[in-house]
């Protein structure tokens, strides 16, 4: 018997990336290889003025500053497009409603190493506790004083988490580890979670009880500003608060004041708000004109990465997978008749 030859559902089909980095474009094309896409990248994010660049692709590659609004997948329409691959998890970015009324499929990474963002949550949490941020500055100044790096054991503190998907798990079971009593509020309890200690309470009765705070939810329009002037004056007066899940799940500026006051004693964050105009760039030659993240890193009891808390090489493999077995699966299915599959 002769083998036969199977070329590619991908071969020859066009994928416009936007939002590229370096690392995208090297993870992207390493597993590239068993699809045979033809992978365009663009470093400019895809919005109204940037459309223009597409040109004979059937999908688009976005990421979380991507912004698709009706508008834009209107115009992604027109332009032949039938495919929009989100490489993250979150969708709050894409109007869903303007894209099933063009007959574009999305397809997002919705799990891709959740332990990543988790153990990046731990990360956050440990260099505020132990100021080893400032440890490592001070000692490379030959400063070797121990003083104002007073910490607190994790050990028997209250940890609240808020959002208990697969992020929200991965985390749970490292404060567990860690001796901390876990306290979690989700619409639907966790029988793993609950089986390993972890205590469902609604988010009214989380608060006031947890030492730290650790957000895990999508952002949605219901946990939109779910952190804001209300439920910060229901918490610990002194409290730790992480975000690595989105910025919108924070009001800023409630954030800033309580951060004034005390009530928030610790802050770490790896999204913020408005970070499409500065997260993923580099900013050091230029003014900033953005006031309410100039304020934050002016505290000393803050800390902000640039979104990098995915960033690993295991969810990166994930995510550059996922997304082209995504895109392959949605051009069997039109080419077969079956149903997308969505979001």
């Amino acid at each position: 018997m002769h083998n036969i030859h199977k070329t590619p559902l991908g071969e020859g089909v066009k994928i416009s990336f936007f939002s590229t980095q370096p690392y995208d474009k090297q993870f992207f094309d390493r597993y590239n290889n068993g699809f045979g896409f033809q992978l365009e990248y663009f470093e400019t994010p895809l919005n109204d003025q940037t459309i223009s660049l597409i040109h004979d692709a059937v999908a688009v590659c976005v990421f979380v500053n991507d912004k698709l609004g009706a508008t834009v997948i209107q115009q992604l329409a027109e332009k032949g497009i039938r495919i929009i691959a989100l490489r993250c998890a979150g969708f709050n970015n894409v109007d869903l409603e303007a894209a099933k009324k063009h007959n574009i499929r999305v397809c997002r990474v919705p799990a891709y190493s959740p332990e990543a963002v988790a153990e990046h949550a731990v990360a956050l949490i440990l260099t505020l506790n132990r100021k080893t941020h400032k440890a490592y500055n001070r000692v490379r100044e030959q400063n070797f004083s121990i003083n104002g790096l007073l910490g607190f054991d994790l050990h028997g503190k209250t940890v609240g988490v808020i959002g208990t998907g697969n992020i929200g798990k991965a985390f749970c079971f490292i404060m567990l580890g860690f001796g901390c009593n876990v306290l979690a509020f989700d619409l639907i309890a966790n029988k793993e979670l609950e089986a390993a200690g972890v205590a469902y309470l609604p988010a009214i009765d989380l608060l006031p009880r947890a030492d730290i705070i650790s957000l895990h939810c999508p952002l949605i329009e219901q946990t939109k500003h779910i952190v804001n002037a209300n439920t910060i004056a229901m918490m610990k007066k002194n409290v730790m608060l992480i975000n690595t899940s989105r910025g919108g799940l924070i009001d800023t500026a409630a954030v800033i004041a309580a951060l004034k006051s005390g009530q928030i004693g610790y802050l770490g964050i790896d999204v913020y708000e408005q970070e499409e105009n500065i997260f993923f760039r580099d900013l050091s030659s230029d003014i900033i004109t953005d006031d309410k993240i100039q304020r934050l890193m002016s505290f000393p009891n803050v800390l902000v990465t640039a979104h990098q808390a995915f960033f690993t090489e295991e969810a990166l493999t994930q995510i550059s997978v996922t997304t082209l077995k995504n895109v392959e699966q949605l051009i069997a299915s039109d080419i077969v008749n079956q149903p997308a599959i969505l979001v």
